[in-house]
């Protein structure tokens, strides 16, 4: 073999292996997402398998659009149960900025996601796909995303025997977990809450069907917390 025929050879080759690298680099390093609304629901409506179930859920929804590689948390609070403690929301989901699946960035930090400034919105909340979430006025509404939480991102601390955050998170019947609107729209006597992204309301119970009822599909806030 000629000595050109040999270069030309080695050349194919490297090219071939760097096309193949930005490939991996693009399907496990390349995405710069770290916030997403869950496209569906696991299935078993408020039960989620609690706080550890939720976020391996929405690792397992980050991996399957190539953002894998960051660790990802529910936006979900907890209430004090068997001698654990509460947790809330806010102090799960990392240090920001986050950016959604089109890359623009929904809040800088915890602090200006918990303020007017944040960019949570129908337009910009969108799933780990880049999809809009339909929400109030649409022929189905989907604008309830379950967070158990207050405006602040603490938890909705419930009355006596009540509930906020479906047994935190393992109830798929009866229950109830407070709601924000996406979309900021709705029904609501109270305007303020009715504007809520992350605390808008409870919803009539955690099964598939009670959720429904309220508008909502059982979906929920992720976060990269790295």
């Amino acid at each position: 073999m000629s000595l050109r025929l040999v270069l030309s050879a080695s050349t194919a080759v490297a090219a071939a292996a760097l096309i193949v690298g930005c490939g991996a680099m693009g399907a496990s390093g390349g995405n710069s997402m770290g916030f997403f609304i869950t496209s569906a629901n696991p299935g078993k409506g408020g039960d989620l398998g609690g706080l550890a179930g939720a976020d391996r859920y929405c690792q397992s929804l980050a991996a399957s659009v190539g953002a894998g590689n960051k660790t990802w948390r529910a936006y979900l609070s907890n209430a004090a149960l068997n001698g654990q403690p509460a947790v809330n929301a806010r102090d799960r989901i990392g240090n920001g900025p986050w950016r959604n699946a089109k890359g623009v960035v929904i809040a800088t930090s915890v602090a200006d996601l918990h303020s007017a400034n944040a960019k949570v919105g129908k337009d910009t909340s969108l799933t780990e796909k880049g999809e809009v979430v339909s929400g109030f006025g649409d022929e189905v509404n989907r604008h309830d995303i379950l967070t158990g939480s207050r405006p602040d991102g603490t938890l909705a601390v419930p009355d006596p025997g009540k509930d906020t955050t479906c047994g935190n998170w393992t109830k798929s019947d009866g229950g109830s977990a407070i709601v924000g609107h996406h979309d900021h729209k709705g029904t609501n006597p109270d305007p303020v809450a009715n504007a809520s992204w992350n605390s808008s309301h409870g919803t009539r119970g955690c099964s598939v069907d009670q959720l429904k009822q309220s508008g909502s599909a059982g979906l929920m806030y992720c976060f990269a917390s790295n």
